[in-house]
C-alpha cells in the first residue's frame, strides 16, 4: 500500500478540526482533516434528541458565519449545529476525508515528522493535530454492577424518555446534561431523582442580558485556569424551553427529588453523601456572585439596564433539602433506570509519543505539545474558560495554526551558505 504525505494532518472533523482547517488555509499550510464518522458526528449521535445549545446563536458560532435557521437569541438544536458545521466546512472548502479512522501514530525513524496508521493506509505528516475534542469516551463510575436489575446508560447514549423502561429514573450528575435530562424526564411524567454534586449555576439571563454576554463584559471567559478546587466543578445552565436559570429548588418544586452525590450501592439500595445542602449553597453562592459582579459593572460603567431585584428572591427550600434522602431502595421506589451524566475521559493511547503526563493528559502550552510537531485542540481550559465552546475553539485553533506556520517558516529558512 502506498504512503500518502501531507504537511499537517488534523485528526477529527468536529468544531475543532474545521476551525483549524480555516486558519491553516489562511496560512497556506497544506493539510488534511480525517474523520472516522461524519462531520460533527458527535452533535448528531452523541446527544439526546431534544438537546439545544447552552448559548444563543449570536454567540455560540464561528465569527465568519451566522446560523441561518434560527433567531440570534434562540438556542440552536443539535441538528442545526451539526448542519452549521457541515455548511461551514463547505464554505471554506475544508479538505476533509470522512470514514477514515486513525489507529496509531509514531515518530518517523531517522527524520522529523510522524507516521500515522489509518484504516485507509499510512499517512506521513510533519505536524499532527489531535482535534478529537473534550468529550471522547463516556465515563460511568463502577458503583452499580451490570448485574443489577435495571437499565444503566450514560447521558451520551440517552435519546428520549421512551427509550427507558417504565418507572422512575435516577439521574446521577447535575451539570448541564444531567439537569436538563432530569427536567425532560419529569416533564414526560416520570418520577425523577437527581444526584447533585458541586456545581456553579449562573443566571440564564440577568438585567436583559444572557449570561454569555455577562461573562464577556466581565472578562470571565478569558480566565486562564479554574480557581483552586474548581477543576472538576460542572456548570448547570440550559437553553432548553427558551432558556431558564437552572434552579434546583425550582426543579424540586416541580417534582424532582434531589439527593447528594452518589456514593455506593448494595442490596438493591443506593446511598448518597450528606452534601446536598452544601452543594446547593455553593451553587447559590456562584449565582449571587455573578449578580453582584453584574450590578457593580453596570454602576461602574453607567450603562442603563433594567434592574431585576426579583432575581435574588430564592425558591423555598424543598423537603428533600431540609431532610435529605441518604439511601434509596430502587425496587421499592420502582426505579428501573439510571442515567449517568458523569462526564467523559480522553484517550490518546494511539499516539506513541512522549507528550503526556503520568495520568495520560497532554503536556502542552495552549495546545502546543512538548513534542515538536504534535498539537492538541479542543481541550478543556486549553487557553481559557471558553476553550470548549464553539467560539472559543475557533480562537484556540488560530493560535495552533499560527504556531504551525511559524515552525514552517523556520524550517524554510535558508542560511547564507545555502543561498
Amino acid at each position: 500500500m502506498s504512503v500518502e504525505s501531507i504537511d499537517t494532518l488534523v485528526v477529527g472533523a468536529g468544531q475543532a478540526g474545521i476551525a483549524l482547517s480555516e486558519h491553516l488555509q489562511n496560512h497556506g499550510v497544506p493539510h488534511l482533516v480525517v474523520e472516522k464518522n461524519r462531520i460533527a458526528e458527535a452533535w448528531r449521535s452523541g446527544r439526546w434528541d431534544a438537546l439545544v445549545a447552552n448559548g444563543p446563536a449570536w454567540h455560540d458560532r464561528f465569527p465568519n458565519m451566522e446560523f441561518g435557521d434560527c433567531d440570534p437569541d434562540e438556542f440552536p438544536t443539535k441538528e442545526s449545529i451539526a448542519d452549521y458545521f457541515v455548511a461551514y466546512a463547505e464554505m471554506i472548502d475544508a479538505p476533509i476525508r470522512t470514514g477514515v479512522e486513525v489507529t496509531g501514530l509514531e515518530p518517523r525513524r531517522g527524520r522529523s515528522g510522524f507516521e500515522v496508521q489509518t484504516s485507509a493506509g499510512v499517512i506521513e505528516a510533519n505536524h499532527v493535530v489531535a482535534a478529537t475534542g473534550a468529550f471522547q469516551y463516556p465515563v460511568i463510575p463502577p458503583v452499580v454492577p451490570d448485574s443489577a436489575a435495571l437499565r444503566q446508560l450514560h447521558s451520551f447514549d440517552y435519546r428520549n424518555p421512551e427509550q427507558l423502561p417504565d418507572g422512575g429514573v435516577m439521574v446521577v450528575g447535575a451539570g448541564s446534561s444531567g439537569a436538563q435530562i432530569a427536567d425532560e424526564l419529569r416533564r414526560a411524567g416520570r418520577r425523577v431523582y437527581l444526584s447533585v454534586g458541586p456545581h456553579e449555576r449562573p443566571p440564564r439571563r440577568y438585567r436583559g442580558r444572557d449570561f454569555v454576554w455577562w461573562l464577556g463584559v466581565l472578562g470571565l471567559w478569558n480566565l486562564a485556569a479554574p480557581a483552586a478546587g474548581n477543576e472538576h466543578v460542572t456548570i448547570a445552565v440550559s437553553g432548553a424551553y427558551g432558556g431558564r436559570t437552572m434552579d434546583f429548588r425550582r426543579l424540586s418544586a416541580e417534582g424532582i427529588t434531589l439527593v447528594g452525590m452518589t456514593e455506593a450501592y448494595g442490596n438493591g439500595k443506593l446511598s448518597f453523601a450528606d452534601d446536598l445542602r452544601t452543594n446547593i449553597a455553593r451553587g447559590d453562592a456562584s449565582y449571587l456572585a455573578m449578580l453582584d459582579e453584574a450590578d457593580a459593572w453596570v454602576a461602574r460603567n453607567g450603562i442603563e439596564l433594567p434592574e431585576e431585584p426579583e432575581a435574588r428572591d430564592p425558591w423555598p427550600d424543598p423537603e428533600c433539602l431540609l431532610d435529605p434522602v441518604r439511601e434509596l431502595d430502587l425496587a421499592k421506589e420502582n426505579i428501573n433506570a439510571i442515567i449517568w451524566a458523569t462526564g467523559f475521559r480522553q484517550d490518546f493511547s494511539w499516539m506513541q509519543v512522549d507528550a503526556f503526563d503520568e495520568k495520560g493528559a497532554p503536556r502542552h502550552q495552549r495546545g502546543v505539545s512538548t513534542v515538536p510537531g504534535i498539537y492538541f485542540l479542543g481541550l478543556p481550559w486549553q487557553s481559557r474558560r471558553g476553550s470548549t465552546f464553539i467560539w472559543g475553539v475557533w480562537h484556540d485553533a488560530k493560535h495552533v495554526a499560527d504556531e504551525i506556520a511559524t515552525q514552517r517558516n523556520y524550517l524554510a529558512y535558508k542560511g547564507p551558505q545555502e543561498r
